[in-house]
C-alpha cells in the first residue's frame, strides 16, 4: 500500500488552522517545564520505549485522520507531556486519557492539561500500557516501538469494531492500515478494527423476493474472501471488502445476475441491501451458521507473553 500523499496534502490546511492551538501548547509546556523544574529530552530512556514527542503538526493530521469528534474518547497509548490527548481535546472537543508510565511525565502533563484548560475533558494518569484497560476507546493513539506495536495488536484486534487505531512512525507487521500517511518524511498509519465475519452466513430476504443464498466467509484482519451458494450454484466473492463493521461483496447469482451487497455486521448477525442493474433494491439479513471460524490472526503473538507476566 503507498502512502497516501495526496489525502496528507489535503489534510494540510487543517494542521494550518490549528497552528494557534499548537502554540497554545507549546507555551503552556514551556511554562510547566519551568514551574516544575523537569524538561524531558527527546530520546530519554522509559520503560520499554525512548520517548520522542511526536510533531505538533503531525498530532493534528492523525487525528483528524482517524476522523476524531467531540462524540469520541480518545486513548493515548504512553501518552509522555500529554499532547496528544490535550489536543483531542482542545482542537476535536473529545474526551480523552493519556497513559504515561513515567511519574514526572504524568505531572508535567497534569501542569499542562490544566494551564490549557482541558481538565473536564481530559486526563494523563500514571499506568503501564500492558496492565490498564484500554477497552472503552473509540480512538486509540500511540507512537510505540514496532515490538510494543505487535503486543498491544490483539488487544486492539478485540475492541469494538469501528474503533480507530492510530500511529505514528511504526505499523502492526502483517495487519497492514486501511490508510498510510506520508508527513515530511515521517509514516503514519490508521487501522479501523474489523468485525469477525469469517464463518458460513445464511442470507434470506423477508418477502423471499429474492432466493436464499449461503455465503462463506474466510478472514485475516480486514481482508475477506469466499464464496456463496445459490440454488446449484457456487461462485466465488469479488470485490468483497471490510471495514470496521461495513461489509461488501458481489456475486453472480443462479440466473447469470450480477448482485452487490452492502451491509453492516452486528451481534445479531448481518443486514443490508441486495442490488442488481436491473431491479430494486432488497433488504437482507444474514445469520450465521455454527460458530465463526478461528481468527490466529487476532490471537496474542508467543514472544508478547513477557509484557504480560506470561
Amino acid at each position: 500500500m503507498k502512502p497516501l500523499t495526496l489525502r496528507v496534502a489535503a489534510l494540510l490546511l487543517g494542521a494550518t488552522l490549528a497552528a494557534p492551538a499548537l502554540a497554545q501548547h507549546a507555551k503552556a509546556l514551556a511554562d510547566c517545564e519551568k514551574k516544575l523544574n523537569y524538561a524531558p529530552t527527546s530520546g530519554q530512556s522509559g520503560k520499554d520505549v525512548v520517548w520522542v514527542p511526536t510533531p505538533d503538526e503531525l498530532v493534528t493530521l492523525m487525528l483528524k485522520t482517524a476522523k476524531v469528534t467531540a462524540n469520541d474518547y480518545v486513548i493515548d497509548l504512553g501518552a509522555g507531556d500529554g499532547k496528544i490527548a490535550i489536543a483531542a481535546a482542545k482542537q476535536f472537543g473529545a474526551k480523552s486519557l493519556g497513559i504515561e508510565y513515567n511519574p514526572q511525565m504524568v505531572k508535567l502533563a497534569e501542569c499542562v492539561v490544566k494551564a490549557q484548560g482541558v481538565e473536564g475533558r481530559t486526563k494523563v494518569v500514571e499506568g503501564d500500557i500492558f496492565k490498564e484497560d484500554f477497552s472503552k476507546a473509540d480512538v486509540l493513539t500511540m507512537y510505540l516501538l514496532p515490538e510494543l506495536n505487535l503486543c498491544v495488536r490483539h488487544r486492539a484486534l478485540s475492541m469494538r469494531p469501528g474503533v480507530r487505531v492510530v500511529a505514528h512512525q511504526f505499523n502492526m507487521g502483517d495487519w497492514e492500515g486501511d490508510e498510510v500517511l506520508d508527513f515530511e518524511g515521517r509514516t503514519a498509519y490508521l487501522w479501523i478494527v474489523p468485525a469477525r465475519v469469517g464463518g458460513t452466513w445464511a442470507f434470506k430476504e423477508a418477502d423471499n423476493a429474492v432466493a436464499p443464498f449461503t455465503v462463506t466467509l474466510s478472514q485475516n484482519f480486514q481482508k475477506v474472501g469466499g464464496e456463496v451458494a445459490m440454488g446449484k450454484s457456487r461462485q466465488p466473492l469479488m470485490g468483497a471488502s471490510l471495514k470496521g463493521e461495513d461489509l461488501r461483496f458481489t456475486f453472480t447469482d443462479d440466473k447469470g445476475l450480477v448482485r452487490s451487497f452492502h451491509g453492516k455486521v452486528s451481534a445479531k448477525g448481518i443486514s443490508g441491501q441486495l442490488r442488481t442493474a436491473s431491479s430494486a433494491d432488497a433488504s437482507v439479513t444474514a445469520t450465521l451458521q455454527g460458530a465463526l471460524k478461528p481468527a490466529p490472526w487476532a490471537d496474542m503473538l508467543d514472544r508478547c507473553g513477557r509484557f504480560y507476566g506470561k
